[in-house]
């Protein structure tokens, strides 16, 4: 659209080949032209509301495989002012130390239905970006598909990158970015709305800690991947009561204090043990709480343990551990308590078995039973699955 305009970007029609990860036939769209940061992907029948460009540019890309096909999609463009975009619109670049950003209405009511926004946060190259969300309520889903809120280290909506994906109406934690750019995204879909959020942010030396907060699923856990070809078809609570709170596990509890300290010793002489794996994958299935097939994606080491994050491949048996869906994965956060035993590579596949913490996250022990994920376990693990303990 000419200089000093933005562009304005309306689905009217949308029927792509419905997957719930967006993996086959999908239409991209993106602020700029090539280079430029991806606002969403989107396919089914899902019709997303306005998008809008912080620029005068917008790139629309629609892929198709080989195999089964949809009707297709029909949008419409327009020129806007950027500063007479209405209520509707939102987002930005934010470069002041620090700062606030809210969901379009707010605090007066409800955000609209159909709103896409991207702020995007640049500090200096020698700070990072401190962000908390002081009050928060976005439409409640197990899965966050329809209203959600996402956050990633970097500036492009990058699921490599995503530092969680946030529903409900219980805040997230606090998050710390891993370098001087961070990208918050905010989608509504054509139903449902809620109230909405208000967060801020702050900039902060390198040199202090710069340990990301591991993000809170703000939802009751995700126990399964969500069924394929649902999108844009689902029923929805007509009457979501803003009463209703998500219960997150409390972490600040004088016995849990008290438990730590206890345990101390003991986690110290257990790590100083033969790393030795017992039992086979099928002795193993019934006393374990989750049992998953997965890649290593993000590790940290925190004191003497390993904390890993999990890109899902399959999840046979998933008792309390805290999923999060985002996008084109599913994901899980798992202690190791001894850093090197079992030993977990990033990028490598695994099946994974253990216990969950009153966090929702996976704690392995060195005599938890791991192995490397191979294509022949798959048929074992389908079997194991119908097993009854």
């Amino acid at each position: 659209v000419p200089e000093g305009k933005v562009v304005v970007l309306n689905f009217r029609f949308i029927d792509l080949e419905s997957d719930n990860l967006c993996r086959y036939d999908f239409v991209d769209v993106y602020n700029g032209h090539a280079n430029g940061q991806r606002i969403g992907r989107f396919c089914g029948t899902f019709r997303p509301g306005a998008l809008v460009s912080s620029s005068n540019k917008m790139m629309v890309q629609m892929i198709s495989d080989a195999n089964t096909a949809g009707n297709g999609f029909m949008a419409m463009f327009s020129a806007a002012e950027p500063n007479e975009r209405g209520d509707r619109y939102c987002g930005g670049r934010l470069e002041g130390p620090s700062g606030s950003f809210k969901t379009p209405n707010w605090p007066d009511r409800d955000y609209p239905a159909g709103v896409a926004c991207v702020w995007h946060i640049v500090a200096p190259e020698n700070q990072l970006i401190e962000l908390m969300f002081e009050k928060f309520d976005v439409e409640r889903d197990n899965y966050c598909r329809y209203d959600f809120v996402a956050v990633f280290n970097g500036g492009e909506i990058n699921d490599a990158k995503r530092i969680g994906r946030y529903c409900g109406d219980s805040p997230p934690a606090p998050i710390v970015s891993e370098s001087n750019e961070l990208l918050i995204q905010f989608l509504s879909d054509l139903s449902l709305t809620a109230d909405g959020f208000i967060g801020h942010y702050k900039f902060r030396p390198k040199k202090l800690p710069t340990t990301t907060v591991p993000p809170i699923t703000t939802t009751p856990a995700i126990t399964a991947a969500p069924p394929t070809g649902t999108s844009g078809l689902r029923s929805k609570n007509p009457n979501p009561g803003r009463t209703e709170k998500t219960q997150t596990p409390s972490s600040a509890s004088s016995g849990s204090a008290t438990s730590s300290l206890m345990s101390l010793k003991p986690t110290v002489a257990l790590c100083q043990q033969k790393c030795r794996r017992t039992g086979t994958l099928e002795s193993n299935y019934c006393s374990s709480n989750f049992v998953l097939a997965g890649t290593v994606i993000t590790t940290i080491t925190r004191g003497g343990s390993l904390h890993a994050t999990i890109s899902i491949i399959n999840i046979y048996k998933e008792g309390n551990l805290a999923i999060q869906q985002a996008g084109k994965n599913m994901s899980a956060k798992v202690i190791v308590v001894c850093k090197q035993c079992p030993l977990l590579r990033r990028g490598l596949n695994y099946i994974i078995m253990g216990q969950v913490d009153e966090d929702g996250r996976g704690r392995i022990m060195p005599d938890s039973f791991i192995m490397t994920f191979k294509t022949k376990s798959q048929k074992l693990l389908n079997a194991l699955e119908t097993k009854q303990c």
